[in-house]
């Protein structure tokens, strides 16, 4: 069960919450003959289900970001469907994360940011949460470039760039007006924008007929080459999203579930990861279908190196024709739909990492709009700055992602060193195999993150005076992940190999 000094964080009552209780969802049968499962878990209910089904959709979303799909539609055209199977692994991946996250939010009744927070001394939880939010703003420089992207071809050019992220930026206040009608109501709106992506990039399937016995193939037999390597890399490292992992554990936390019961996070712990294995599912089908229409259309053509999110619909329609519905709006139609969703659970995540990492008691709604300010401004200026040069904009994209690779250490290392203490988990501690596995999973991403850096680096940096700035960064970086991982080992404010009088 979990240590005293849990259960003081659990009945503070001045603390900032992910969520009030009159927002929580109220859990059918919660009050039936709750001493009966303290310890016990009760029976599965399908009803029980439903009522739990929401988070995990929510998280799957930034498996369906604009970036994500400008991997897919790269590694599509680079290499056809050879790497389809890199695609089903790097999603379950994804999901032993997300699951970990869920976990780590559920068996505490905290999330990430606010344990991050208590866990690490003031510097080292101020620096963890400017890394966070680097890596949240660009994220939303890339979902909201995309919608901009989308409402540009759906209106022939009418509206720029810049006009289309001014448009994306009040996204912020449809999420906040639906939120004060209830959790549930924000749910069902991912629900319909994650159906309109499934619609729109199905029917682009239906309409170039892919390869059924190639995409089989792909799934199934495991191929990699030199020339597929850097595809590759893209899309295993494009599936952890940072804000991401923070994010879900505090989602998981928008349902009734005490964690002081045993048999009530068990019961959570089981809807959660049966809903989030089915959105993670839905979010591979999705991916799938994106990359096999562009493996169909342009793998082995001599344009397939020159695609991105601006040009892809218009190189379909000059590919496949316009058809009943131009196949050029049916993917802009999909790309709005990811760009929309992604930008509004990027302002959710904004909110839970602020209000944890700095314990900020102000309104969700200015949490919101500073959180949404951060990312709206500089994006306009890359919009007014980049409109028209479509190579320009790839070129930022690539840096975009590699901000996103430099984060991931920062996300993954305190969950996995916080998952595994039992001073905080409690009977909830994963154990030595889920602990092995998840770190080797954990080291395996870095690395294909750090050959990423190391190339784009290849290419990118020249001259002394930024290669040696690069160095000292790159050496400042290692340093800290190093020290989140000694810290995990030789002394946690939750347990472990506790140094009684080290402060935090």
């Amino acid at each position: 069960m979990p240590s005293d000094h849990h259960q003081q964080l659990l009945d503070s009552d001045d603390r900032e919450t992910s969520y009030d209780q009159t927002e929580k969802i109220h859990i059918v049968g919660v009050d039936d003959n709750d001493d009966d499962y303290t310890n016990a878990t009760p029976p599965f209910s399908w009803r029980k289900l439903w009522l739990f089904t929401g988070p995990g959709f929510l998280m799957s979303i930034a498996f369906l970001d604009p970036g994500n799909l400008e991997g897919d539609l790269q590694a599509g055209a680079i290499a056809g469907y050879s790497l389809l199977w890199l695609l089903l692994w790097a999603t379950a991946i994804g999901l032993l994360v997300q699951l970990l996250s869920a976990r780590l939010g559920v068996a505490t009744g905290r999330h990430l940011a606010e344990l991050c927070r208590e866990e690490y001394p003031n510097w080292a939880g101020k620096l963890l949460w400017i890394m966070t939010e680097l890596a949240l703003i660009g994220a939303d420089i890339q979902e909201v470039i995309g919608s901009a992207i989308a409402l540009k071809i759906l209106t022939n050019g009418f509206l720029p760039l810049w006009a289309g992220v001014l448009i994306t930026a009040f996204d912020c206040f449809i999420f906040l007006f639906l939120e004060n009608y209830g959790v549930r109501k924000l749910e069902a709106l991912f629900a319909v924008l994650i159906a309109v992506m499934a619609i729109s990039f199905a029917w682009m399937f239906g309409e170039t007929k892919p390869n059924g016995k190639e995409l089989l193939i792909g799934i199934v037999v495991p191929k990699l080459n030199s020339k597929t390597i850097q595809q590759a890399v893209g899309v295993v490292g494009c599936i952890i999203m940072p804000h991401n992992v923070f994010l879900h554990s505090a989602l998981v936390q928008s349902r009734e579930v005490d964690p002081r019961k045993t048999g009530r996070v068990k019961e959570a712990l089981r809807y959660y990861s049966i809903e989030s294995t089915i959105a993670l599912a839905i979010s591979f089908f999705i991916n799938l279908l994106v990359t096999t229409v562009f493996a169909k259309a342009f793998f082995g053509t001599g344009i397939a190196d020159k695609i991105g999110l601006g040009n892809a619909g218009q190189f379909l329609e000059e590919r496949f024709g316009g058809g009943v519905v131009p196949i050029l709006y049916i993917w802009a139609v999909g790309l709005l739909a990811a760009g929309q969703s992604s930008t509004i659970t990027g302002t959710y995540a904004g909110q839970f990492i602020m209000g944890g990492f700095l314990d900020l008691r102000l309104k969700k709604w200015a949490r919101a709009l500073i959180t949404r300010s951060c990312a709206i401004v500089p994006t306009l200026i890359v919009a007014l700055t980049f409109d028209g040069s479509e190579d320009t904009l790839d070129g930022l994209n690539e840096w975009l992602n590699v901000l996103q690779s430099v984060q991931i250490p920062f996300a993954l290392i305190p969950l996995l060193c916080l998952v595994a203490k039992e001073d905080l988990m409690g009977v909830f501690v994963i154990g030595r195999f889920l602990k092995t596995i998840s770190w080797l999973v954990a080291a395996l991403v870095i690395a294909i993150n750090g050959y990423l850096l190391q190339q784009f680096f290849a290419e990118e940096v020249s001259g002394p005076a930024f290669t040696s700035t690069v160095v000292i960064f790159t050496v400042a970086y290692v340093a800290f992940i190093v020290y989140l991982i000694w810290r995990s080992v030789v002394g946690s404010t939750f347990g472990f190999f506790k140094l009684g009088s080290q402060s935090t």
